[in-house]
């Protein structure tokens, strides 16, 4: 069994939807992001899981939801769950991002100034929370989306938590290898330490070197306990760099009786989940292979994937999935 390393930061974050179509129109038109591609939920094989990122689907870019329809209830944001994604934007471009969502009918708080960055607040259409935040990232943006590359998103700054027990998810995020780097308020920073891997491209070859995805804020304050449901977040996913490593975190938090579940074929990924003492749901993911991860399935506007083990039961799963179309500005060349 491989010697742990500590993990260089967030993997993806993975929310809950109601609409499909509504959420890849403001998340692919709106905000600009790539859909990567449209797959199901390996649990639940009758509903979506949409992702969205970087154009080459690299770790610390990528947003995934699963929508379960507008019918389904709505969720109640509260402990212990994720509170907000915040999302890597260029320095001078909150006030483009301001006009843009105002004029979409979007409700726009800030820009606030909170440790080194402005941060401009605000919902998408099932009331999931959102940051646009001035942190440096080296991720590239998407260049043949609706927003202008030089206010492109540049990946995912950081995930702000809100625990039942902020001292036991500090203890958890400190396991993984993330540090206390200040405190503003009731807000408390942690930053992942690990050393920065290359990011995988889908040409097959090792890309940039990526920054995003390195901030996790744990919250401690009063607040009821949450629902979820659309508009609230599922998990939030950390990063090891393959399967014997995460053979190896999962025998760590077995020994210290953590809540986790067995390894996973996620098919683009391995994983493994961590519910810690906290509540917080927290997964643990490996990194693609180059040329694999999210860049093995089709493109979002191309149609559904289905990992092998689905694909005798394609016609099922398309007749009971909802109809996804793109709206134009959200399909790619």
């Amino acid at each position: 069994m491989p010697d742990l390393t500590d993990t260089p930061g967030i993997h993806h974050v993975t929310g809950i939807a109601g609409g499909a179509a509504d959420n890849a129109a403001f998340y692919a038109g709106t905000l600009g992001l790539r859909f990567l591609t449209r797959t199901v939920n390996f649990e639940d094989m009758l509903a979506y899981h949409l992702y969205y990122g970087a154009p080459d689907g690299r770790p610390g870019s990528v947003l995934t939801f699963f929508p379960y329809g507008d019918a389904a209830d709505p969720g109640r944001v509260g402990k212990p769950q994720p509170t907000a994604a915040a999302l890597a934007v260029p320095e001078g471009s909150l006030g483009y991002w301001a006009d843009r969502l105002r004029d979409r009918g979007v409700a726009v708080e800030g820009p606030t100034e909170r440790f080194d960055e402005r941060a401009l607040r605000f919902a998408d259409p099932d009331g999931t929370h959102l940051e646009l935040v001035t942190a440096g990232s080296s991720v590239p943006p998407e260049i043949e989306g609706p927003v202008p590359e030089e206010y492109g998103i540049r990946g995912i700054a950081g995930v702000s938590l809100l625990s039942v027990n902020p001292y036991a998810t500090a203890g958890a995020l400190e396991t993984l290898g993330f540090e206390r780097v200040g405190q503003a308020g009731d807000r408390v920073r942690y930053r992942a330490t690990g050393e920065e891997r290359r990011a995988v491209g889908t040409d097959g070859t090792n890309g940039e070197t990526t920054a995003a995805g390195r901030i996790v804020d744990v919250l401690d304050r009063s607040a009821d306990f949450g629902r979820e449901g659309p508009g609230t977040y599922h998990h939030l996913a950390v990063r090891a760099a393959d399967i014997d490593e995460l053979y190896a975190w999962h025998d760590l938090f077995r020994d210290r009786e953590y809540d986790v579940s067995r390894v996973k074929d996620r098919h683009f990924f391995h994983s493994l989940y961590v519910r810690e003492p906290g509540g917080i749901l927290i997964e643990i993911a490996t990194d693609p292979a180059p040329g694999e991860g999210v860049a093995r399935g089709p493109r979002g506007d191309e149609g559904l994937y289905l990992p092998p083990r689905f694909a005798e039961d394609r016609d099922l799963i398309e007749s009971q999935l909802p109809d996804l179309n793109l709206p134009a500005e959200a399909r790619r060349p």
